[in-house]
């Protein structure tokens, strides 16, 4: 995986965070969550704020479909 993955990253992240909301997460804290990652190839350098707010986009959506 890398940036361009958005709905994978997010799937990945709900996977082993499914309790947690991805609106209570700081971007910093979101980065280090996506490079810890297993699989995930991206660089640090290579990220910015509009694919980390994707990503917490489509993990919210995750997570509010497993609260229905």
């Amino acid at each position: 995986m890398n940036w361009k993955d958005i709905d994978d990253i997010a799937f990945e992240l709900f996977e082993e965070n499914s309790q947690l909301d991805p609106l209570t997460l700081k971007f910093t804290d979101l980065l280090d969550l996506i490079l810890s990652l297993e699989g995930f190839e991206g660089e640090r350098q290579h990220c910015n704020e509009a694919k980390l707010e994707a990503i917490q986009m489509a993990w919210l959506s995750e997570y509010r479909e497993s609260q229905e």
